[in-house]
């Protein structure tokens, strides 16, 4: 991104960025909060998952997550809108989270008070995770080759209506848990011996289940082979959640089938942990051309 850019890029850390991520693609970060025996912390303060996941599991309390206040909105947005910067702003799904909600809130409350609250646009990515990180490369690239704030909110939501995505949870129950179970409601009770598959459509939506882990990542790499055989050249990520031998496992497959380095291979943000829970492994795939570059 070069340093006459006049737009500067927001997201949320659900995206699940890395520092060195944020530092290539010069995005700010808005954290997301997990609220552990009564204790609210940034996501961004917690660096021992394993721990944290022990934490998790050894609580008598249901472990939350909460969206960013306005005000930690408003902290990021303050210094890009008085170094003259328009600003897209980038998150998870509306539907999953108020986090959208919030930043639109802040913008309004920053335009109220004169600060330049109109030059905030808010893009909700419909997605999170890797598909969020997905999406703000393709941002990052329209803003690194010029393109005004209506060209670079165009190519998200290009890359958002490329992107797939395919997902294997261990259990459904931290999603039910949370709240967060979408279209996959219908398969609680019968579900407890199986591996679903879902992905994500704005909100959980049910693909496919399977009874064993093996069987569900024959699945993932199917996945990945049938977009390899598309011949259009793909922009891929591989996470997981405290499952990092299956995410090298189908990284390694992504690699031989695309030809090409994964873009994000990290673990994901403990909010979506809370969520979702541990075993998770996730591909997402969008083509090359509509995300700009690979990195």
């Amino acid at each position: 991104m070069s340093a006459e850019s006049t737009i500067a890029l927001v997201t949320d850390s659900t995206a699940s960025l890395t520092q060195e991520d944020r530092e290539r693609l010069e995005i700010s970060v808005v954290n997301l909060y997990v609220i552990l025996n009564g204790e609210q912390r940034p996501e961004n303060e917690i660096d021992d998952y394993a721990s944290f996941y022990k934490a998790v599991l050894e609580s008598p309390q249901l472990t939350t997550t909460s969206q960013p206040s306005i005000g930690d909105f408003m902290e990021v947005y303050g210094p890009l809108l008085d170094a003259g910067k328009e600003v897209v702003s980038l998150h998870l799904s509306g539907a999953i989270s108020g986090t959208c909600e919030a930043a639109r809130q802040a913008a309004d409350q920053l335009e109220a008070d004169g600060r330049g609250g109109e030059r905030i646009h808010v893009v909700d990515s419909r997605t999170t995770a890797g598909g969020l990180a997905l999406c703000s490369l393709a941002a990052a690239n329209a803003i690194k080759e010029g393109k005004d704030v209506d060209g670079v909110v165009k190519q998200i939501e290009d890359s958002r209506e490329e992107l797939d995505t395919l997902i294997m949870v261990d259990t459904l129950e931290y999603l039910r848990k949370g709240g967060r179970i979408g279209g996959a409601q219908a398969w609680i009770g019968g579900a407890l011996k199986i591996k679903p598959l879902i992905t994500l459509e704005e909100t959980v939506e049910p693909v496919d289940k399977v009874r064993t882990v093996t069987r569900a990542m024959q699945r993932l790499k199917d996945f990945a082979s049938e977009k390899a055989a598309s011949g259009q050249e793909i922009t891929w990520t591989a996470q997981h959640i405290q499952a990092p031998e299956l995410a090298a496992e189908l990284a390694a497959h992504c690699r031989e089938v695309f030809q090409c380095e994964g873009a994000f291979l990290d673990e994901m943000s403990t909010v979506l942990g809370c969520h979702a829970g541990p075993g998770l492994v996730a591909i997402g795939t969008v083509p090359t051309d509509a995300v700009g570059s690979k990195f």
